[in-house]
C-alpha cells in the first residue's frame, strides 16, 4: 500500500472509531452557529522559506508571517474541505522541522503546525457526512508537514487549511479546541510507549522524564490509568507542582538533584524502577541506568536535552547521537526499546485503531485531559515558538489564528 492510500486507510479507521465510541455529537461534530460571513477572505499564515542551521536561526532568518487568501473552492477537489483554524498546537517537532533536524522533512516553503482544530468553512460537492460549521480536528498523519500526502503544505499556523474530508475527525466530547489540538500527538505517543512497547502493569513503578512537557504530562496520565506508581522528573518546582496535580505520585527536580539515583532508590526501597520513560536523553539517560531494577524496560522516546543530534539545514546524519554504556545494559538485563510512534504506525497501521479507541474512552471518562499553559495570537508565532524552545511551557502551547470573542473558543 502506498503512502497516500495508507494515510487514507488510517483516517477512515479513526473516523469509524469516533463514530462507534460515541464521540460524535449532533451527527459529525458538536456544531454551534458558525457562518461563512464570520470568516475573513484574507488571513495570515506562517511560512518556513528555508531550513536554518538551528531552529532559532530559522526563526531569525527564514520564518515569516504572510498574507493568506481564503482558498478558492473552485480550485479544490470535490472531496476537499476548507477548515477555518481555531487552535494550533506549537510542538517541539514544529521547531526541529524548521532546521531540518527531524526525520520527516517537508520541503520549504511550507506552513508549520502539525496538529490543529477548527470549524469547517466549505465542503466540496462530493463530501458526505461533513457540513459547514462542524467542529473538527485534522489528522496530522494525513495532512500537514508530517504527512506524505499532497496536503503536506497545509500546516496549522494559519487561518485556513485544506484537507480531504476523510482526514477530519470530530472534536472528542468534552475537549476544547485548545485541548483537542494538543490531544492526538501527545497521548498517542504516551500510549504507544507505555502500553504497546513498555507493557506497563498495575503496581509497577515508572520513572517519567520531561514530565512537564505535553508528551510527558500525557505519559503521567496514561501510566496512572495503567495502575502504575509514577515518579516524575523536571527542572522547575512550579512545573512539577502541576505535574503532581495531574497524578504523579512523586516528583524530583533533576536540575537541583542531577544525581537523582539516590532519591529514586529511596522511593523504591533500593530496588529501582520497572520502567523508564525517557524523552530527554543526555545525562538524564545515563543517570537513569543507575535507577532501574534488573530486567527493567528502558523506553527511548526522544532526546530533548540534546536537540542537535542531527546536522542542521536538513543534512542527514547524526554526529552527536546519545551514547549508552552497553556494559550497564547487559549487567542489568535491560530491555532498551525505541519508541518511534509515527514510524511504527506507518509500518503497521493496524496498531492505531485500538490505541485511539482506548484514548477516546479514557477521554470521555474524564481520565485524561490535555493541559495547556500558554496561548498566543498567530501574529505572535515567533514568541510562542521561542517560549516552547526555552521550556517556559507546561503541557501544551497553542496559537489562535484569529482574535475571537470569548464565546467562540470553548
Amino acid at each position: 500500500m502506498d503512502d497516500a492510500r495508507a494515510a487514507k486507510a488510517r483516517v477512515i479507521a479513526l473516523r469509524m472509531i469516533l463514530i462507534t465510541s460515541g464521540s460524535i455529537q449532533d451527527g459529525v461534530g458538536s456544531t454551534r452557529c458558525y457562518h461563512r460571513a464570520m470568516q475573513p477572505h484574507t488571513g495570515k499564515r506562517v511560512v518556513v522559506s528555508a531550513y536554518g542551521e538551528t531552529p532559532l536561526q530559522a526563526l531569525d532568518e527564514h520564518v515569516t508571517l504572510e498574507d493568506q487568501p481564503r482558498p478558492d473552492p473552485a480550485t479544490l477537489r470535490a472531496g476537499d474541505v476548507i477548515i477555518a483554524i481555531r487552535s494550533a498546537a506549537v510542538g517541539w517537532v514544529d521547531l526541529l522541522m524548521t532546521s531540518g533536524q527531524y526525520q520527516h522533512m517537508p520541503e520549504p516553503p511550507y506552513t508549520p503546525g502539525l496538529e490543529y482544530a477548527g470549524v469547517v468553512d466549505h465542503v466540496g460537492d462530493a463530501v458526505e457526512g461533513v457540513a459547514v460549521g462542524d467542529e473538527v480536528l485534522v489528522d496530522a498523519l494525513a495532512v500537514g508537514p508530517r504527512s506524505s500526502t499532497e496536503y503536506r503544505g497545509y500546516g496549522g499556523f494559519a487561518h485556513y487549511a485544506v484537507a480531504p474530508a476523510d482526514a477530519l475527525m470530530p472534536l472528542p466530547r468534552g475537549l476544547s479546541f485548545d485541548q483537542a489540538c494538543s490531544f492526538l500527538g501527545s497521548y498517542e505517543t504516551a500510549y504507544h510507549c507505555l502500553v504497546a512497547r513498555g507493557r506497563v502493569q498495575s503496581g509497577e513503578t515508572v520513572l517519567i522524564h520531561g514530565a512537564s512537557g505535553a508528551t510527558g504530562m500525557a505519559a503521567v496520565q496514561v501510566a496512572k490509568i495503567c495502575g502504575a506508581r509514577v515518579i516524575a522528573t523536571g527542572r522547575s518546582d512550579d512545573k512539577l507542582a502541576v505535574v503532581e496535580a495531574y497524578g504523579a505520585d512523586h516528583v524530583i527536580n533533576s536540575k537541583d538533584t542531577p544525581r537523582f539515583r539516590d532519591a529514586v532508590k529511596a522511593l523504591t526501597d533500593g530496588r529501582g524502577v520497572d520502567v523508564v520513560y525517557d524523552g530527554v536523553g543526555g545525562d538524564i539517560s545515563l543517570e537513569s541506568l543507575r535507577c532501574v531494577r534488573f530486567g527493567a524496560r528502558f523506553l527511548i522516546v526522544g532526546w530533548a536535552a540534546t536537540p542537535f543530534v542531527a546536522k542542521g539545514r536538513g543534512q542527514r546524519g547524526a554526529p552527536n547521537a546519545n551514547m549508552l554504556p552497553t556494559n550497564l545494559i547487559m549487567m542489568k538485563g535491560l530491555d532498551v526499546l525505541g519508541c518511534p510512534t509515527v514510524i511504527a504506525t506507518g509500518r503497521d497501521p493496524s496498531i492505531r485503531p485500538p490505541r485511539l479507541a482506548a484514548l477516546l474512552r479514557w477521554c470521555e471518562e474524564g481520565l485524561i485531559k490535555p493541559h495547556v499553559s500558554h496561548t498566543f495570537d498567530l501574529d505572535d508565532y515567533d514568541e510562542a515558538m521561542r517560549a516552547k524552545w526555552r521550556g517556559d511551557v507546561i503541557g501544551g502551547c497553542v496559537l489562535h489564528p484569529r482574535r475571537v470573542s470569548e464565546g467562540d473558543v470553548r
